[in-house]
C-alpha cells in the first residue's frame, strides 16, 4: 500500500449556525489525483483552506505529510502549494516578477530561484510572456502561471481549487497534461472540479453534497455501486433526430424511471423487463430511434443518482415543523403566482379592450394609456430599495457609522472645541517677594485668562519653562517693584508670551496690556485724589502711568498664523497621507484574493506586515523633507532647533502612523470601511490635537482623551523645535509619550493579524 500522505478524520468546520463542513473523512496516497467533487456550497474550498492551515477546524483532525494542520500550520505550508479558486496573484506585476515574489517568499536562493524559473517556466510554456503583466493574460495562461508560483518551491502537496474554472477546452486539456506529468513526478494532488470528464481522469474521488462526504473510491468502483444501478433496471442508450420529444416521451412512461441528455445521446434507465424492442415502441410516435444500445453508468449518473438519494433521506428526516413551514411558503409562492397570472391576464384583456374600442372609434389614446406607457420607467423601484435596505441591514460597521459615530462625533466636537482663550498657562519669576509684588500676581490671576501654575526662582528655570512648553507666558517682577512704586516712579514688569501658539498669544497680550492699564488708572486715582502732583513721572520727569506693563513676544514676534499653522499641517498631512496609504494594504489584498494565496505560504507575520510598512515608511520620509521644505521656503517658517532631531522624532511619528494605518487595515473587512475607520481616525487628529484648537480648553475628560492621539505629541514637538528651538530634555515627555503609543499600535496590529482566514 501507497504511503498516506493526506489523511482527513471526521473533519468538521462551522460558521456560526451554517455548518459548511459535516464530519468528513478520507486519506490520499502519494502521487495519487485525488478528486473533491461536488455542487457549490457544499464545502470543497473549505476543506482545501483546512488543509492549507489558514483555516482551523471546528472538530476533527487533518495531516498532511505527517504534520497536524491545525498544530503545525506553518510547517505544512512549506511543503505544499495552492492555486486558488480565483486568479489572486498580482495583476500588476509582471509572470516573471509573480514567480520571483513567491520564490523569495519560500526562502529560495538567487542561484537556485533562477534554476526553478527556468523549470516552471519551461513546464508551463510561459518562457516567452516572462514580462507580460499578469493582469493581461488570458485565463488559461493565468491558470499556468498561478500553477508555477504554486510549484516554485517543489511542494509534495499540491491542492488546486477549480483550476479550470473559467478556461477554454484546448487550455483545459493542457493543463491537465500539466497535472499527469506532475503526477508521474510523486506530486500529490488534490483537485476540485464542477466538471465529470475531469473527474474521470482522477484516480480517486469523493463527492459532497450539503457539506457531507457521501461516497469515495476509484471512478470504476463508484460506478458499480448498487445504488446507481439498483436492481430490477438497466440502463440503455440511443441517438434520435428528435432527442427533445423522446426526453419529453421518456418523462411520461412509467416504464422509464430516469432520461438525461449528453450531447446528442439520450440516457435512459428503465426497468430490467424492457427489451431492445420494447424501448424502441415507446418511442415509435417520435420517429426513428438510432444506436440504441445497452451502457454503463457514467460518474455523472453516480452523482446524480447519489444526490437525489441524498435530498429524499433529507426531507425525510425533515421535521414536521420544518414540512408545515415549507409547505406554507411553497402554498405563499403558489398564490402569489396565481395572482401576478390573474393581473397579468386581466391587464392583457384591459388592454385588449381598450385598443378595440380606440380603432373602433379611431380616437386618440386616452390618458389612461399614457399613464400605462410610463409605468416601466419606475418598474423595479420597490425591488431595488428592498435589495439596498438589505445590503445596509446586513452590514453592521455601516449601520454603527450611520448612526453612532455622527453622534459620538457631534457629542466630544461640540464640548471640545471652544475659542474663548482662558487659564493659559503661566508662570512667575517674582524678584521683588514683598506685598506689591504678590499683589501684582492675584491680579494676574484674578484676571481668569492667566492660570498661574507655579513660582520660579532663577533665571534658568524660567527660560526652560518657556521653551519647554510647560508655560505659555512668563511675568518677570523687577527686584525694586515696591521701591519704585512707593518713590512715584515708573517700574517695568515683564510679561514673556509663547507666541508659537497665535490665538493665545494675541489674548496674552490684550489681558496684560489691559491688567496694567487698570492697575495704573486706580493707583493714579488714589494718588490724584490727594496730591497736587501727578502719581509718577518717567525717566525725562513727564508725567506717566505708575506701572508700565512691557510685553515681549518669543518665537514668532509678529504673530504670523502661518508660523502656528504650518508646523501642525506638517503633522496633519504625514498622519492623512500615510494612514490611507496603509489602511488599504492587507483589505486590498483580502478583497483581490491575494492574502489567501500569502496566508498559505510561510511568510511570517512580523514579516508581512513590515514589509508592507518599509516601502511606505520610505516614501512618508520623502514626503516629510518636501512638506519641511515648503514650510521654510514657500511659507517663511525657520526652524530654530536642531534639524537632525527634527527629523529622528519625525520618523519616529511616522512608523507611528504607519502602524495606525495597518492597525486600521486589520479591523476593515472591506476598502469601504477602512475609508471610514480612517476618517474616524483624522477627525479627532485635526480637531482635538491642537492643531486648530488649544488643548487646554477642552473639558478633562476630552482634555485627557487626547493624550492617545499619537499627532497631539508631534504637534508639540514639531512647534517646539521650529518656533521654540527646544532640545530633546524640553520635548522628552512629548517623546515618551509618542514612544508609548507606537508600541500600543503595533502591539494591537500583530495581535489582531492572524495567518488565518475567518
Amino acid at each position: 500500500m501507497s504511503e498516506v500522505v493526506i489523511d482527513v478524520q471526521h473533519l468538521s468546520r462551522t460558521f456560526g449556525n451554517l455548518k459548511a463542513v459535516d464530519d468528513v473523512s478520507f486519506q490520499v496516497e502519494a502521487g495519487a489525483i485525488f478528486g473533491l467533487l461536488g455542487p457549490n456550497g457544499s464545502g470543497k474550498s473549505t476543506i482545501i483552506r483546512m488543509l492549507c492551515g489558514v483555516l482551523p477546524p471546528t472538530e476533527g483532525s487533518a495531516s498532511v505529510l505527517g504534520y497536524d494542520v491545525a498544530a503545525n500550520a506553518e510547517l505544512v505550508k512549506r511543503r505544499i502549494g495552492y492555486m486558488s479558486q480565483q486568479f489572486s496573484l498580482y495583476a500588476d506585476l509582471s509572470v516573471s516578477e509573480n514567480i520571483d515574489f513567491y520564490g523569495r517568499i519560500y526562502g529560495l536562493s538567487e542561484r537556485r530561484l533562477q534554476e526553478r524559473r527556468r523549470a516552471v517556466l519551461e513546464l508551463t510554456s510561459l518562457g516567452n510572456r516572462t514580462d507580460q503583466l499578469a493582469g493581461t493574460l488570458s485565463g488559461g495562461w493565468k491558470q499556468r502561471l498561478a500553477l508555477a508560483c504554486a510549484l516554485i518551491h517543489e511542494p509534495d502537496v499540491l491542492y488546486l481549487d477549480e483550476p479550470t474554472a473559467g478556461i477554454d477546452p484546448v487550455a483545459r486539456r493542457e493543463l491537465w497534461d500539466l497535472l499527469f506529468d506532475l503526477a508521474a513526478e510523486g506530486v500529490t494532488l488534490l483537485v476540485t472540479t464542477h466538471y465529470m470528464d475531469e473527474a474521470e481522469r482522477c484516480s480517486r474521488v469523493a463527492y459532497l453534497v450539503n457539506s457531507r462526504l457521501l461516497v469515495c473510491g476509484r471512478p470504476d468502483e463508484l460506478k458499480r455501486l448498487p445504488e446507481v444501478t439498483p436492481t430490477g433496471a438497466r440502463r440503455w442508450e440511443l441517438t434520435s433526430p428528435h432527442l427533445t420529444e423522446v426526453l419529453r416521451q421518456a418523462s411520461h412512461s412509467d416504464a422509464i424511471l430516469d432520461s438525461t441528455l449528453f450531447g446528442q445521446r439520450v440516457h435512459l434507465l428503465a426497468k430490467a423487463e424492457l427489451s431492445s424492442p420494447d424501448i424502441r415502441s415507446l418511442f415509435h410516435d417520435v420517429g426513428e430511434i438510432e444506436n440504441l444500445h445497452e451502457a454503463l453508468p457514467t460518474l455523472e449518473d453516480v452523482f446524480v443518482t447519489l444526490s437525489r438519494a441524498e435530498e429524499s433521506r433529507a426531507n425525510k428526516n425533515m421535521s414536521d415543523e420544518q414540512q408545515a413551514e415549507q409547505a406554507t411558503v411553497l402554498e405563499k409562492t403558489d398564490d402569489a403566482a396565481r395572482f401576478f397570472e390573474k393581473d397579468e391576464a386581466d391587464q392583457k384583456t384591459e388592454t385588449t379592450e381598450r385598443s378595440s374600442a380606440d380603432f373602433e372609434n379611431n380616437s386618440q389614446p386616452s390618458p389612461s394609456t399614457n399613464r400605462q406607457h410610463s409605468r416601466p420607467t419606475w418598474n423595479g423601484l420597490a425591488a431595488i430599495l428592498v435589495k439596498e435596505f438589505a445590503h445596509i441591514r446586513r452590514e453592521p460597521t455601516t449601520l454603527f457609522f450611520l448612526f453612532v459615530v455622527p453622534v459620538l462625533q457631534t457629542i466630544i466636537f461640540g464640548y471640545a472645541i471652544d475659542t474663548q482663550i482662558e487659564q493659559i498657562p503661566t508662570i512667575v519669576y517674582d524678584l521683588d517677594g514683598r506685598s506689591a509684588g504678590r499683589e501684582l500676581t492675584s491680579a494676574f490671576g484674578n484676571t481668569q485668562t492667566f492660570h498661574l501654575i507655579d513660582r520660579v526662582y532663577d533665571e534658568e528655570e524660567f527660560r526652560r519653562a518657556l521653551t519647554s512648553g510647560r508655560a505659555k507666558v512668563g511675568i518677570g517682577i523687577p527686584p525694586d517693584y515696591s521701591e519704585r512704586l512707593l518713590r512715584g516712579e515708573q517700574v517695568a514688569v515683564q510679561v514673556l508670551v509663547d507666541g508659537s501658539d497665535s490665538q493665545i498669544a494675541t489674548t496674552a497680550l490684550n489681558a496684560a496690556s489691559l491688567l496694567g492699564t487698570n492697575i495704573s488708572i486706580e493707583m493714579a486715582r488714589a494718588k490724584g485724589e490727594s496730591l497736587p502732583t501727578v502719581p509718577a513721572m518717567n525717566e525725562t520727569g513727564k508725567p506717566s502711568l505708575p506701572i508700565e506693563m512691557r510685553p515681549r513676544l518669543l518665537y514668532n514676534p509678529d504673530l504670523e498664523s502661518s508660523h502656528f499653522f504650518v508646523p501642525g499641517l506638517v503633522g496633519i498631512i504625514l498622519q492623512l497621507v500615510t494612514l490611507f496609504l496603509t489602511s488599504f494594504a492587507i483589505v486590498r489584498e483580502r478583497e483581490r484574493g491575494t492574502l489567501e494565496q500569502l496566508f498559505v505560504t510561510p511568510v511570517g507575520k512580523a514579516g508581512l506586515l513590515l514589509g508592507k510598512l518599509a516601502p511606505y515608511a520610505a516614501l512618508g520620509f520623502i514626503e516629510t523633507l518636501i512638506v519641511m521644505v515648503m514650510m521654510v521656503y514657500l511659507f517663511g517658517v525657520p526652524i530654530s532647533g536642531q534639524l537632525s532631531l527634527l527629523l529622528l522624532l519625525s520618523l519616529l511619528f511616522l512608523v507611528c502612523a504607519l502602524g495606525l494605518g495597518i492597525l486600521v487595515s486589520t479591523l476593515a473587512k472591506t476598502q469601504l470601511q477602512a475609508i471610514q475607520f480612517a476618517f474616524v481616525i483624522m477627525l479627532p487628529s485635526v480637531l482635538l490635537s491642537g492643531f486648530m484648537f488649544p488643548r487646554s480648553q477642552m473639558p478633562t475628560p476630552i482634555y485627557l482623551a487626547t493624550f492617545g492621539i499619537p499627532v497631539t505629541y508631534y504637534i508639540e514637538i514639531l512647534r517646539g523645535i521650529v518656533l521654540r528651538g527646544a532640545d530633546l530634555m524640553d520635548l522628552y515627555p512629548e517623546v515618551l509619550g509618542l514612544l508609548a503609543c507606537c508600541a500600543a499600535i503595533f502591539g494591537w496590529s500583530l495581535s489582531r493579524f492572524q495567518k488565518q482566514l475567518s
